[in-house]
């Protein structure tokens, strides 16, 4: 019995995997750069289906991300199993550098981390060799001196787990299997029959970005490059192709013996990346000692066949994810979260925060809903602004979120809520209330454009009260198909729209720079007045306001267009 796979197997904003496999079951993590909590864990039994157990870094004392851009923070996280430990290695390029987390069970509570002393560079791995021993992999600045941007070399030294410390000396072991190659990057490190195998990422992080292999009879080298390098690349498919990028694997072998490989990869559309990189997953063979991906293809596939019987995370009666009320499961196409239902402590653990967040950014209150408060940072700034979202998982798509009116102080325009389609501090997409106004925003490098807006009323305003809890309400709307947004609201029944088919084409990696995708999700904001300038900018400060004003999300949803009825999942 076999179950089909569609990549990418996580879809949307799921870069940098690594994957182990511990008996019949397989976890995952993925790189989160800014976004907290930190590196999100993933559980399948069948490599086609996941559920989120959790998220590594969930406390601020294991994650300093103060002032961190978007792309900055986690880098690269390696997952490991040994002996009845999970390891989990990664770097935080914003406060730190390589470190290591453990915990007993996935699930965690995973411990603070483990800062390893003279551990140079990005990209650390760990390998378990079979007398016991522990060795740290990683890349780094070639100590000759770099001749051009990129010149890193990956190296290998002994990590003593008991203390936490490299041990004996380290060596530089191999820069790469194409001449005068940049970034060799995101190493694993395996043995089997004999060798040992170091799988790594070269050519950056961009189009010519790759898979390639090395191996040895030794650990410290010297290593021989598999004359067919790259084992996996898209670089030579033209600029068209629809998944682009490919590079960064790591390896499993599952208990009947297959191989596969995760790896990231994006989907462009007309050569804009909005949605980040993904996970995407392959068949390895081995032939005359050395991996082979997807054989008669050579690049990544639609469809994968796994041999292994098909898991249902959905039927899990005792699942951890439920413990917040919500279930994170891939794939989905659609979601809802309704705020009001029952008493919850928290979020579910497929929402991100940027940096780390103040402790009372939100509340989720019985029958009211989610209650985000009016911060004190904008979207604009590398502050930790009260935001709340989840990733972008599909080039087209619908967001709604519903607003209680009342819940904005009356007569305050400073005060500001609503939906937001995020790429950084810089690029973003947003659709405002204040006041008695809608208005829908384009932020790129740092600017906002007014897209237009709609004046409602003052009995259909904010900062009212009624006794009618449905003329409390009102939606906003996001419309994404591919390259181009819609921005409106929902008053009883009627939909209303601010602005169509908006450019979003400067929310991409291509334009933005960066190594995120977009996230989707609700922000509320109080405006301070800077009186360094001349706008004109509200004259409460933030300082002086009531810091218990929240505003009211009753309900957030997410839902893919263009799919049929029988290939949704709905999140309850």
């Amino acid at each position: 019995m076999s179950v089909i796979a569609q990549n990418p197997i996580m879809p949307g904003f799921y870069p940098d995997p690594s994957i182990c496999a511990v008996g019949g079951d397989y976890y995952l993590v993925n790189s989160t750069f800014a976004y907290f909590p930190g590196l999100p864990v993933m559980h399948s039994r069948d490599l086609c289906h996941w559920e989120q157990l959790g998220n590594a870094l969930d406390r601020p004392s294991q994650l300093p991300l103060k002032g961190a851009g978007h792309s900055a923070g986690l880098f690269a996280p390696a997952i490991r199993y040994h002996e009845g430990t999970f390891y989990l290695i990664c770097t935080n390029v914003s406060g730190g550098g390589n470190f290591l987390v453990t915990a007993r069970n996935p699930e965690g509570p995973w411990s603070e981390p483990y800062f390893i002393r003279g551990a140079e560079g990005i990209d650390p791995c760990l390998f378990f060799d079979d007398d016991g021993k522990c060795y740290y992999i990683g890349t780094r600045p070639n100590r000759q001196g770099c001749r051009y941007n990129g010149d890193w070399y990956i190296w290998i030294q002994e990590l003593n787990l008991e203390r936490m410390e490299l041990a004996g000396e380290a060596k530089d072991v191999w820069n790469g299997a194409l001449r005068d190659v940049i970034w060799p990057e995101g190493p694993h490190l395996y043995k089997k029959d004999g060798y040992y195998y170091i799988l790594h990422a070269e050519g950056g992080t961009g189009p010519d970005h790759a898979v390639t292999v090395c191996r040895s009879r030794n650990i410290w080298g010297p290593y021989e490059n598999n004359p067919c390098n790259p084992i996996l690349t898209h670089r030579h498919l033209g600029k068209d192709y629809p998944i682009r990028y490919v590079g960064h694997g790591d390896i499993i072998q599952t208990p009947r013996g297959e191989w596969y490989m995760v790896m990231l990869a994006v989907r462009p559309k007309k050569g804009y990346t909005t949605m980040g990189r993904e996970t995407f997953l392959a068949r390895v063979v081995w032939e005359n000692g050395w991996p082979v991906v997807n054989p008669g293809a050579g690049m990544l596939t639609d469809q994968v066949e796994i041999d292994l019987p098909q898991w249902d995370p959905w039927k899990e009666e005792e699942s951890f994810t439920c413990r917040s009320g919500f279930r994170n499961c891939c794939p989905a196409s659609s979601r809802t979260y309704d705020f009001t239902r029952e008493k919850r402590e928290r979020l579910g653990d497929e929402f991100l925060f940027l940096r780390n967040p103040d402790r009372d950014m939100y509340s989720l209150e019985e029958g009211e809903g989610l209650r985000l408060k009016f911060g004190a940072a904008s979207l604009k700034e590398t502050e930790s602004p009260s935001f709340a979202g989840i990733r972008q998982q599909h080039h087209s798509f619908q967001a709604k979120v519903c607003v209680d009116r009342d819940s904005f102080p009356q007569g305050e325009d400073c005060c500001k809520a609503g939906l937001v389609l995020l790429q950084s501090n810089e690029y973003h997409l947003r659709l405002e209330l204040s006041g008695n106004r809608a208005e829908a925003l384009l932020c790129e490098k740092g600017q906002d454009r007014v897209l237009g807006n709609i004046q409602m009323c003052a009995s259909q305003g904010m900062g009212g009260t009624r006794k009618d809890e449905k003329a409390r309400e009102l939606t906003l709307l996001l419309r994404v198909r591919g390259l181009e947004a819609d921005l409106g609201i929902e008053e009883e029944g009627e939909e209303k729209m601010i602005v169509r088919n908006v450019d979003i084409s400067s929310l991409s990696t291509e334009t933005a720079g960066g190594f995120v995708g977009c996230t989707v999700g609700m922000y509320a904001v109080e405006e301070r007045m800077r009186a360094d300038s001349g706008e004109g900018m509200a004259q409460n400060s933030v300082e002086n306001s009531d810091m218990k004003r929240r505003a009211c999300f009753r309900c957030f949803s997410y839902e893919a267009m263009g799919e049929s009825d029988e290939e949704r999942q709905v999140l309850a």
